[in-house]
């Protein structure tokens, strides 16, 4: 009995400081863990397979509030990726602390989303979205990119102010805006130790001192039990210095969205429309996008740029799709089309998709899911193939 007493004493000492040192304090350890087998058949070439996570949904990470009085927060949130599917430690994801109000709402600073990622459209329309069959980049029909201006899975902005006000009458908007010198931040954008560059000409981030920025909003009312929302969009990705001389380029980027989104009862509609003018990075293929190398016939071919406008070049991208609730299974069916208009470098090309797929919820934080996806290219290359796409997987949420 006394060696009882003494264990609790001894574990109720050790608990005091974590008490307090918590006190006003939340932490929240979160994560996700996916795993699927997907394979990618494109025509002419070997088909393509593996059993993993390589579209980022799978991650961990911690999340903190602080209440500072007044309605006053401080916030902090770490989060890492990997792949199950291979032994990768991890790759960063959202890095940012923030300070937020419910009367003005958040501002983070750091590594963040941008707004057409996670606020209006992309990936918040797409039930697909995190695996093989998604829309964004591999689907054809949403643009995507690896520097955080698009709607990637693994789109995250370095160097990065976002502001996200509160909802007032139905009404809402987020903005970003990237200041720095991003060169030294994107890894795809390397500095040799003797001053040359090394790596790809794509850039966002204010390399420089460009100010890069997006701004989103929406506006979303439920009337006699119909969900209704509609959503738009502008983002601008300036040119460097480096895209000027190295690439030939002299205009800057311009991405317009639009779209909506409406649910009664166990059905969902939603879709989106977007306009790309003098593609740089944000609209141009990378291999982030692409779930990974796009591929010219060597090595890991899987990856797919369908959603991709040529260098320099104007287009739009569609997308549409609907879902219905049977239980704890959603059937779902979308698809949507890409133009890419020709430049003196590129040919004109058009992509359209279509998938059908099921999600089943094992419980809230199990499911299961599989589809099928077909793209069809109408200009067919090394890199643009009409394609089938297989998935079926596993995803478990803590």
């Amino acid at each position: 009995m006394k060696k009882k007493l003494i264990s609790l004493a001894v574990a109720g000492a050790l608990a005091v400081p974590m008490v307090a040192s918590a006190q006003g304090t939340n932490v929240t350890l979160f994560g996700s863990v996916q795993a699927e087998y997907a394979t990618v058949n494109k025509d002419g070439q070997s088909s393509q397979a593996l059993i993993g996570d390589d579209t980022g949904r799978s991650r961990w990470g911690a999340h903190v509030t602080e209440n500072l009085g007044g309605g006053l927060k401080a916030k902090a949130h770490v989060e890492y990726g990997f792949n199950t599917g291979s032994g990768a430690l991890g790759v960063a994801r959202e890095r940012w602390v923030a300070l937020a109000n419910d009367s003005w709402g958040e501002v983070k600073f750091g590594r963040v989303q941008s707004p057409f990622k996670d606020f209006a459209g992309g990936m918040t329309i797409d039930p697909f979205a995190y695996t093989t069959l998604q829309a964004s980049g591999s689907g054809g029909t949403m643009t995507a990119s690896a520097n955080g201006l698009g709607s990637g899975a693994q789109t995250f902005v370095n160097s990065a102010a976002r502001y996200d006000s509160p909802k007032v009458e139905g009404f809402s908007f987020a903005g970003i805006i990237m200041p720095g010198d991003s060169n030294r931040l994107d890894p795809a954008n390397v500095i040799s130790p003797s001053g040359s560059f090394q790596g790809s000409n794509s850039n966002s981030g204010g390399e420089d001192g460009e100010w890069d920025f997006q701004v989103a909003g929406k506006y979303e009312a439920q009337v006699a039990g119909h969900n209704m929302g509609v959503f738009g969009g502008y983002s601008r990705d300036n040119i460097s210095t480096r895209q000027r001389t190295n690439l030939g380029l002299n205009n800057n980027e311009h991405v317009w969205r639009g779209g909506a989104m409406w649910s009664f009862q166990n059905f969902k509609l939603s879709g989106q429309y977007e306009r790309v003018s003098n593609a740089v990075g944000a609209a141009t293929c990378s291999n982030a996008a692409a779930l990974g190398n796009p591929g010219t016939g060597l090595g890991d071919t899987r990856g797919q740029c369908n959603s991709a406008m040529n260098l320099g070049g104007d287009g739009h991208l569609w997308f549409a799709g609907g879902q219905y609730d049977w239980g704890n299974t959603s059937v779902i069916a979308q698809g949507g089309m890409t133009d890419a208009n020709a430049t003196a470098l590129a040919a004109k090309r058009e992509v359209s998709s279509f998938t059908v797929g099921l999600i089943h919820n094992l419980s809230r934080r199990s499911s299961l899911f599989g589809g099928y996806q077909r793209a069809m290219v109408d200009d067919r290359n090394s890199l643009f193939r009409d394609s089938n796409t297989y998935s079926v997987g596993m995803r478990h949420n803590f």
